[in-house]
């Protein structure tokens, strides 16, 4: 008689143990990346009244005869289906669309998290924004650029401070195109002001002519400046440009040198002119410069994230530059891990080692920017889930209070 009473409460205990882990899913309905859990059952042991018997002569075999003692919990999973995004329009808030965790950590331990709910700190530090952990990617802490070396033993925290200065870059290559008018009469110049950059970052105004010469379909060009920090060596700033009759530029019959430029309180300058894109046809003079790579310095104007994880700066000085990109971490059963609150996994024996990468390779999903991941809690779900235990346990509580009307009958009878 008592056997009943303790599988009856086994089953009250373990359907209590559902509902809280119900309620947990649906108190989480709104938390940001958050994976809900699921609770399964099994039987447990079973007391043997009758064993099995093989079949004997004319006799067929038994089958066993066992009653069992009731019930425990088998698994309380974590299930990591995705889930939808919501667009908050803030660049740092991340989203993962695929598999896979961002890395956080607070210096000694790293967590994984799928909430991408991330800012910037007083120190520039990229942090969760609830709870401070540091996110964790690749970025050189001298250079504040992404380094060539992107394994996991490279990873870093990342820091990005709002005005930053960029660098100046001296110009080491300039190029000109367009066309250069075949009509235009021998000894003819059209003159074009350029810009390029010292070391310093400082702007310094050049002009080059281009010179129609006697020789067919030949120009002459020099580079000269009326800036008095400058000396150009009048030894290299000046060549011939050779064009084939079908108005192309003859790189063979064509002499082009280095131009050397010494700069006052600054490093030289040294650039060869580039001009492969000219052309010689009939047409209007349109030749101009196409690009030179020097800059002067630039404060930090904003931040961008594209979809592989990649911080890239805009600066004042019209600049764009790589600053940091962002890891990601798989796991071959991400249902091991262990949570660990504050919406943090830590890695655990049967999780499998973090296998840490970029966004978008080696199964790794892609990071969606300006997007945050809703939590997969499904209410129609739990609400089905909440009634079917609610009647568990309701089931159960009968099996405890028949079981007690029966003992009491049997109290009864000594009367």
């Amino acid at each position: 008689m008592m056997r009943s009473m303790f599988s009856a409460v086994t089953g009250l205990k373990n359907f209590q143990t559902k509902m809280d882990v119900i309620g947990n899913n649906i108190a989480n309905v709104n938390t940001v990346g958050y994976k809900k859990s699921r609770v399964t059952f099994q039987d447990t042991l079973s007391q043997t009244m009758r064993g099995a018997a093989s079949p004997q002569g004319n006799r067929g075999g038994t089958n066993p005869m066992q009653v069992g003692l009731g019930m425990n919990i088998a698994t309380i999973d974590t299930i990591h289906s995705p889930s939808s995004f919501e667009s908050t329009g803030y660049a740092t808030d991340l989203a993962i669309d695929g598999d896979g965790f961002f890395i956080v950590s607070d210096g000694l331990n790293r967590y994984y998290t799928r909430a991408g709910n991330f800012t910037f700190d007083e120190l520039g530090n990229f942090v969760n924004s609830s709870n401070g952990l540091k996110v964790v990617g690749w970025q050189d802490s001298q250079t504040y650029t992404v380094p060539s070396d992107k394994s996991p033993q490279n990873l870093n925290t990342i820091i990005i401070k709002k005005g930053m200065m960029m660098e100046a870059k001296a110009t080491g290559a300039v190029s000109f195109a367009k066309n250069l008018n075949s009509e235009t009469d021998s000894g003819e110049s059209y003159v074009l002001p350029f810009k390029i950059y010292d070391s310093l970052g400082q702007a310094h105004n050049l002009k080059i002519a281009f010179t129609k010469s006697a020789t067919d379909n030949q120009w002459n060009y020099s580079i000269t400046s009326d800036d008095t920090a400058l000396t150009i060596d009048t030894t290299s700033n000046s060549g011939t440009l050779q064009f084939t009759t079908e108005g192309a530029l003859d790189l063979s019959g064509s002499t082009v040198n280095a131009v050397n430029i010494t700069v006052n309180g600054a490093n030289s300058i040294s650039f060869t002119p580039d001009f492969n894109e000219l052309t010689q046809y009939a047409s209007d003079t349109t030749v101009d410069m196409d690009s030179q790579d020097g800059y002067s310095a630039g404060s930090l104007l904003s931040i961008s994230i594209d979809t592989n994880g990649v911080i890239s700066g805009v600066f004042d000085n019209g600049q764009s530059r790589e600053l940091a990109q962002i890891a990601l971490a798989n796991f071959t059963n991400p249902g091991g891990l262990i949570k660990a609150g504050n919406n943090l996994y830590q890695y655990s024996n049967n999780s499998g080692e973090p296998q840490i990468g970029t966004a978008g390779t080696s199964g790794r999903g892609t990071v969606s920017p300006g997007n945050l991941e809703m939590s997969n809690v499904d209410l129609s779900e739990e609400f089905t889930q909440m009634i079917i235990t609610q009647r568990g346990f309701q089931a159960n509580s009968r099996i405890i209070t028949t079981s007690d009307e029966m003992l009491q009958e049997l109290v009864n009878l000594k009367r």
